[in-house]
């Protein structure tokens, strides 16, 4: 699991699209990289539109967003086109990169033990070091800690 100050670990997922995407495309700019459990739960669309909303701030300032989830690559784009996500979400059906990242872990509901996403972000900087880390955080505080963090 990386932490802040260390390089943040290269990956190649699917995006909503079905494309190849790493995380190392990225480098010189900044990227925010969000966990989220399921598209189209609330929770989960209060933390995308939170990010939607503060896009074009970040944007202007050299920062890309990414969402991740185990969710399938269509069931992603659905979700995007429905609210208007102007980012990529990333397809981790098998959970090893939610599980390298410490986003994947059990979870308690009503009494019962699952498995599955803790909600989380990173922020990385342009040079690929984690500059700033919310594991099991809330959905509106994941987005304002992250432009905090971003000073955007």
């Amino acid at each position: 699991m990386p932490k802040i100050g260390e390089t943040a670990p290269d990956f190649e997922l699917l995006n909503q699209d079905g494309k190849s995407v790493h995380l190392s495309d990225f480098r010189g700019k900044k990227v925010v990289l969000f966990a989220y459990p399921k598209a189209g739960t609330p929770g989960c669309t209060k933390q995308a539109c939170g990010f939607r909303d503060a896009f074009p701030k970040l944007e202007s300032t050299n920062v890309v967003v990414l969402g991740i989830s185990p969710d399938k690559p269509s069931d992603q784009l659905k979700w995007k086109k429905k609210e208007k996500l102007p980012y990529d979400l990333l397809a981790d059906t098998e959970h090893r990169v939610l599980e390298q990242w410490g986003a994947w872990g059990e979870k308690s509901l009503y009494g019962k033990k699952y498995f599955g996403v803790i909600r989380s972000h990173w922020v990385i900087d342009e040079h690929g070091v984690v500059i700033d880390e919310q594991l099991n955080v809330k959905p509106e505080v994941s987005v304002a800690e992250a432009v905090k963090t971003l000073g955007a």
